[in-house]
C-alpha cells in the first residue's frame, strides 16, 4: 500500500472519530434531553422553577425554593416537605400535551376551563412565568382539558396531573417534628407543671443534673431521643387557634434539645399538650410557631417526666466479661464460682464444672435487674430493709478496687399487682425496690447450677467400640475408619451407622434434672435388673463411660454411670425408645 493511501484512509478514521465524539459524545445528552422534551407543555427542567403555585377553587398554595429545601408561603408559612413538593413540580413541568383538542375554542365551558379545577404557575430562576390552566376531566377520565395560561389551544394531558395539583396543603408540609441528629445531643430539659429535669450526656453515659445529681438511665433517654427524632406530624390541627386550652397547651410540658457545645451550642423545643384517646395522640406546639399539631401518643408516653422515670434503675452495673468470681447464698445453700479459661467451673461447696448456660443467665438477671423504686439514696436504709437478707450475690470484677455484694429480702409492697423485694448494695446503697422473682432468679442451688450433663466431655470420635446390653442380649459393635461401624457380637458383618451415631449422640446429650435420694437402693430405680446397659471403650479397650438405664416412668428415666453411685433423673423424652438387640443395629 503506498504511503499516499495510508495518510487518506488516516484522515478518514480522523475525521470519523471527530465526528462520533461531536455528535455522540458533544451533542448526544443535548440530543437526548430535546428527544424527551417532545410534546411537553413547557420547555424547561424542574431544577429552573424558583416557585410553585397551586390555585383551585378559593384555595392558593405557594411554595418557593429555598437553598436546598422548600418553605411554604401561602396557605401558612411553614417548611415545606421536599420530596412531595419535588414529585408535583417534577409532573407539572415534565407535563405532556397528548393531542390538541382545539387550536382556538368558541367557549371554554364545554371543557370546564371556564371555572378551571386547578390553575398552575411555575416561576422561574428568571422571573419568567409559565401556567397552565386545568378543566374537566374527558369522557374515559384518563385525561384532564387543560391550556396554557394566555393562549387558546386547548388541548389534554393526563389525568395524574390534576391528581397532583390538586394534592391537599398538608401534604406539602413538612411533617417533621423537631429535626436533629441523635449523636449531636448534649443535653436534656424536660420542664412539667411540677418541676425541671436536666440531663447531660458525659463520656458517653447520661446524668441527671437537676433536680439532683444522679446518674440517669442510658436506655430511657436513648428511648425518648430516637422515639422524638422519630416522631411526625399526623395532622395540622389549627392555625393560629383563639384560645389553647381546648389542646392543653396553655400550661404545656415543655422538651428541649440541646446540640453541640460552647458557641456551637443550640436548642430546639417542642410544647406537649392533652391527650385526644379518640385519635390516639398527643397534641403539640413549636414555640413561636402559630399552628397545631397532633402527634403519636407513643411521643407523650416516652417522655421520662419525674426523676424517678430518668434516673439510672440499674440496680447494680458491671462488665459481665470481666467478673471473675461468683458467690451466691440462699436457703437453698451457698455456691461459688471461678472463671478460668473463659469458663465457669464451681469451686464450693465441692469441686465440680459448671453449667456455662445457667451461670450465664444468673450474670444476665444481675445486670438487666432495674429498680421499681427508691426507698433511700445511701447505705443509711440498708439496715432497716436489709438487716437480715434471703440472698446474697457477691461479685469479684477484674480491676475494680474490690468485691460487691447485692441484698435481697422479701418485701410486702406489690407492685404492678406481683410482688416485690427489697435490694442494695452492702455498705452503699440505694435500697430499692425490685420484682421478687429476683429472689428465686439469683438464689440458685448447686445442683441448678452444676453442669447436669451426665457424660460431661465425651467426644464420640473417641469412642471406637460399644458393647450394649439388653433383655439378656449382648452386641459389641466395632468402629472401622471414620464413620463405619462393624458388628462383631454375635456374629460379624455390618452396622447401621446412622443408628449408632444416634445413640451416641442421644447419650452425649443426656443431662439430668434431679439426684436421686438413696441411690444405694437400686430395686427402688430399676437399676438391679437395668432395660439397658451401654459401654463405651477407647480403641486401646480401656473404659471411657457404661451407661447403665433403670426404671422409666411418666416424667423421668433413672440413669446412672456404672463409675459413680449416684442415680439421676432424665427425661425420658432424651433416651426415647430403647433400641431392640440386634435388630436395629444390623446393617
Amino acid at each position: 500500500m503506498r504511503w499516499q493511501t495510508t495518510a487518506v484512509l488516516a484522515i478518514v478514521l480522523l475525521a470519523l472519530s471527530a465526528f462520533y465524539y461531536v455528535y455522540e459524545i458533544r451533542l448526544g445528552p443535548e440530543r437526548e434531553r430535546a428527544e424527551g422534551r417532545k410534546g411537553r407543555v413547557f420547555e424547561v427542567e424542574p431544577r429552573d422553577v424558583n416557585e410553585l403555585g397551586l390555585r383551585r377553587g378559593g384555595e392558593t398554595v405557594r411554595l418557593r425554593r429555598d437553598g436546598d429545601g422548600w418553605q411554604m408561603v401561602e396557605p401558612v408559612k411553614a417548611r415545606g416537605e421536599r420530596g412531595p413538593i419535588e414529585e408535583v413540580l417534577t409532573a407539572v413541568a415534565t407535563a405532556k400535551m397528548d393531542r390538541e383538542i382545539a387550536a382556538a375554542p368558541p367557549s371554554l365551558a364545554e371543557f370546564g376551563l371556564d371555572k378551571p379545577a386547578a390553575e398552575i404557575t411555575l416561576v422561574l430562576k428568571d422571573a419568567r412565568q409559565l401556567g397552565l390552566v386545568l378543566g374537566a376531566r374527558n369522557p374515559t377520565g384518563v385525561w384532564v382539558y387543560a391550556r396554557a395560561r394566555d393562549k387558546p389551544a386547548v388541548f389534554v394531558v393526563s389525568e395524574s396531573v390534576l391528581r397532583d395539583a390538586t394534592r391537599p396543603p398538608a401534604d406539602f408540609r413538612d411533617r417533621t417534628v423537631l429535626a436533629f441528629d441523635r449523636k449531636d445531643v448534649t443535653a436534656l430539659d424536660i420542664v412539667t407543671r411540677d418541676e425541671t429535669l436536666a440531663v447531660e450526656a458525659a463520656d458517653g453515659k447520661w446524668r441527671l443534673t437537676r433536680p439532683a445529681a444522679l446518674p440517669a438511665d442510658t436506655e430511657t433517654v436513648a428511648d425518648f431521643l430516637d422515639k422524638l427524632q422519630a416522631a411526625r406530624v399526623r395532622e395540622f390541627v389549627a392555625e393560629s387557634p383563639p384560645s389553647l386550652g381546648p389542646f392543653g397547651l396553655e400550661r404545656p410540658l415543655r422538651v428541649t434539645i440541646h446540640t453541640g457545645k460552647d458557641k456551637e451550642r443550640a436548642a430546639k423545643s417542642l410544647l406537649l399538650g392533652g391527650l385526644d384517646a379518640a385519635k390516639k395522640g398527643v397534641y403539640a406546639q413549636r414555640p413561636g410557631e402559630p399552628t397545631v399539631l397532633l402527634l403519636a401518643e407513643e411521643v407523650w408516653t416516652a417522655v421520662p417526666r419525674t426523676v424517678a422515670a430518668v434516673r439510672n434503675r440499674v440496680v447494680v452495673e458491671f462488665d459481665r466479661d470481666k467478673i471473675t468470681r461468683l458467690e451466691i447464698e440462699s436457703p437453698k445453700g451457698a455456691v461459688t464460682l471461678l472463671r478460668e479459661q473463659n469458663r465457669w467451673r464451681i469451686a464450693a461447696p465441692e469441686s465440680l464444672p459448671a453449667d456455662q448456660v445457667e451461670v450465664g443467665a444468673i450474670l444476665f438477671k444481675l445486670r438487666e435487674l432495674r429498680a421499681q423504686a427508691f426507698l433511700s439514696e445511701d447505705a443509711g436504709g440498708v439496715p432497716r430493709y436489709l438487716a437480715r437478707p434471703e440472698v446474697r450475690v457477691t461479685l469479684t470484677e477484674e480491676g475494680a478496687p474490690g468485691p460487691r455484694t447485692l441484698l435481697l429480702a422479701p418485701s410486702p409492697e406489690r407492685r404492678g399487682g406481683a410482688p416485690s423485694a427489697y435490694a442494695a448494695l452492702a455498705g452503699r446503697g440505694p435500697v430499692v425496690l425490685v420484682d421478687a422473682k429476683a429472689l428465686g432468679e439469683l438464689g440458685r442451688p448447686l445442683d441448678a447450677l452444676r453442669d447436669r450433663i451426665l457424660l460431661s466431655g465425651l467426644e464420640p470420635k473417641d469412642v471406637k467400640r460399644i458393647r450394649i446390653q439388653r433383655s439378656g442380649k449382648s452386641l459389641l459393635l466395632e468402629r472401622r475408619g471414620d464413620a463405619e461401624w462393624t458388628v462383631v457380637e454375635p456374629g460379624k458383618g455390618p452396622a447401621k451407622s446412622a443408628a449408632v451415631d444416634d445413640l451416641l449422640y442421644t447419650l452425649r446429650a443426656l443431662k439430668w434434672k434431679e439426684r436421686a435420694r438413696g441411690g444405694d437402693e437400686p430395686a427402688r430405680y430399676g437399676l438391679d435388673a437395668p432395660a439397658m446397659e451401654v459401654g463405651l471403650f477407647r480403641a486401646d479397650g480401656t473404659e471411657i463411660a457404661t451407661v447403665i438405664v433403670g426404671k422409666r416412668e411418666a416424667e423421668r428415666a433413672w440413669v446412672k454411670t456404672k463409675a459413680a453411685p449416684a442415680v439421676y433423673a432424665v427425661d425420658p423424652k432424651q433416651i426415647g425408645e430403647l433400641p431392640k438387640i440386634p435388630e436395629d443395629f444390623q446393617g
